[in-house]
């Protein structure tokens, strides 16, 4: 086992800047309250009134991954292999987020690999840091490319394969109004990228979700 030690949380990184200073529950649900009225509707009634508290908590729960540093759950890493040093893959690790455009849900699932280069890590730890990007305002865009290099500049693999699928309630729910449409994402870095074969064998494994990944 290697680098048992945790990484103390990366405040700077994820740190609020001083001018954009987290405004109180209370300023919250003033919010919540402000938005229920501009809707039509009034905040006093009984169905709603308990309303701007539930929503407050309900960001406190969808948006917990700006508390989060995502390295951290990659920090333990374990060398005892016997040697293997072929794909790992994780696929199908489901996720929700939200679109910082719209706030209106992403909702999908995740396929992620690596190329070991002596060292691995727990496969629960590669589903807590898609959780952690993904409970943060999102393009899927920028999600994809934040899990492939978290992974990629913490373990430093010989490759890192990320592709995500995931369905847009901003386009099916308002605006285009087109239901069973998915987006697909990759990001391929090392191996992935520079060897066809081996990004061929991680599309196969994860049952190649859009043959346009693939260059």
């Amino acid at each position: 086992m290697a680098n048992s030690g945790r990484r103390p949380a990366a405040a700077a990184k994820n740190a609020i800047p001083k001018e954009l200073a987290r405004p109180s529950r209370e300023d919250a649900e003033k919010a919540v309250h402000t938005l229920l009225r501009w809707a039509g509707d009034d905040p006093a009634r009984e169905g709603l009134i308990d309303t701007p508290a539930r929503v407050a908590s309900a960001f406190d729960e969808w948006f917990s991954g700006y508390k989060d540093d995502p390295e951290v759950y990659l920090s333990r890493t374990f060398e005892e292999v016997e040697g293997y040093d072929e794909i790992i893959v994780l696929r199908d690790i489901r996720f929700e987020s939200y679109c910082e455009h719209h706030l209106a849900p992403i909702i999908g699932r995740v396929h992620v690999g690596y190329l070991p280069n002596k060292k691995v890590v727990g496969i629960s730890k590669l589903a807590r840091v898609v959780d952690v990007y993904s409970k943060r305002l999102q393009v899927q865009e920028k999600l994809t490319a934040q899990i492939a290099n978290c992974i990629q500049q913490v373990l430093e693999p010989k490759g890192v394969a990320v592709v995500i699928e995931a369905t847009h309630q901003c386009m099916t729910t308002r605006g285009v109004h087109k239901t069973g449409v998915t987006l697909v994402t990759s990001s391929m870095l090392g191996a992935f990228r520079k060897d066809p074969m081996t990004r061929r064998e991680f599309l196969t494994i994860i049952g190649n979700p859009a043959s346009s990944v693939e260059s």
